[in-house]
């Protein structure tokens, strides 16, 4: 996992989640503190604890349609997909140790 990418077409991100066996998107705003704050701690989460998963962030205020598909009306928002199938659904006030836990199980399962 290097940069944090960004995903702006929905067409992009079905390609993404075609081709990806694990995708994290994190949905938030540029001018939400929560999701500022948070943001950080997930990358690094997946970069120490789940490599393999892949870190995408989407901006609300410029992809509406793709917030608007997922159901991702709340900043910050979290979904995780494994083989193209959305796993775990996280928003609002999200603990980073919540979202380890949540993600440890389906990760093994598939990588392990």
């Amino acid at each position: 996992m290097n940069t944090i990418k960004r995903i702006e077409s929905l067409d992009q991100l079905e390609n993404i989640l075609q081709d990806t066996i694990a995708v994290l998107l994190y949905f938030s705003t540029d001018s939400c503190n929560v999701g500022e704050a948070l943001e950080p701690k997930v990358y690094d989460l997946l970069k120490t604890d789940f490599p393999k998963i892949d870190f995408y962030k989407i901006d609300l205020n410029f992809s509406p349609e793709i917030a608007a598909k997922h159901s991702a009306f709340v900043e910050p928002t979290i979904l995780v997909f494994f083989e193209g199938k959305e796993t775990i659904r996280k928003s609002r006030n999200i603990g980073i140790q919540e979202l380890q836990n949540a993600i440890s199980r389906p990760y093994k399962l598939i990588f392990e």
